[in-house]
């Protein structure tokens, strides 16, 4: 799956669609958009409400924003979708969406998260649907 197909996938055609499967190709493109989106927010907010600031010191130099109201727009907007496709991407390796709520652990929760999202899917179908690389 590209980039563009991911991305429409994820926001047009299965938005709140947590049932399924999703393959990694579509997970990761759609994180990788969500992470731009914020970036591109991020540098809105900061040069229409001023919300970043600059730390300086000798021989260091940082930028920080908390984000704005852009940001908290656009995040709002991408939380249901990236939920989906987090829940769909642990459908895909065979385990139950209510996982998700590993994330409520701090660092291992996110951990173990990753661990299920990098690997391979499950071939063929599984109790949450058919293979969504292998379907006629």
């Amino acid at each position: 799956m590209r980039f563009s197909t991911s991305v429409k996938t994820c926001l047009k055609e299965k938005y709140a669609a947590f049932g399924g499967r999703a393959p990694r190709s579509e997970f990761w493109w759609f994180y990788l958009f969500f992470v731009l989106v914020q970036i591109v927010t991020n540098i809105l907010d900061t040069v229409v409400f001023g919300t970043g600031r600059v730390v300086q010191s000798p021989g260091f130099w940082a930028y920080s924003s908390s984000g704005g109201v852009i940001t908290l727009i656009a995040t709002l907007a991408l939380l249901v979708p990236a939920l989906a496709v987090s829940v769909r991407r642990l459908h895909d390796n065979g385990k139950t969406g209510w996982l998700i709520l590993l994330t409520l652990i701090p660092l291992i929760g996110g951990l173990i998260l990753l661990f299920f999202f990098v690997q391979r899917s499950q071939a063929g179908p599984n109790a949450y649907g058919p293979d969504p690389l292998h379907q006629a």
